[in-house]
């Protein structure tokens, strides 16, 4: 896996945001994979890589921050809409 690429710090507010009210995300991936998932938490991890926490059908899983491309929330009344992460697809 490629070194870790922090997002911009004011990206991390949305995703606080997500998980404090457990928003059902849709989860755009850098690799061109979608993921429907409630937010749960974020973690930093001791060799500084950042993590958000989701729950899905297929069980809990820890994504790192800097795969994500884009959020959606689909809970109704979100306090957001699409956020593009600013990650793109390596070249």
């Amino acid at each position: 896996m490629d070194s870790y690429r922090p997002i911009d710090c004011h990206l991390h507010d949305y995703l606080e945001i997500a998980c404090l009210y457990r928003y059902r995300l849709l989860l755009e991936l850098v690799d061109g994979g979608r993921l429907e998932a409630d937010a749960i938490s974020t973690e930093t991890r001791p060799s500084k890589e950042e993590f958000l926490l989701v729950a899905s059908e297929s069980g809990q899983q820890a994504l790192r921050l800097d795969l994500l491309l884009a959020i959606t929330p689909l809970t109704p009344g979100a306090r957001f809409g699409r956020v593009l992460l600013g990650n793109r697809p390596k070249t």
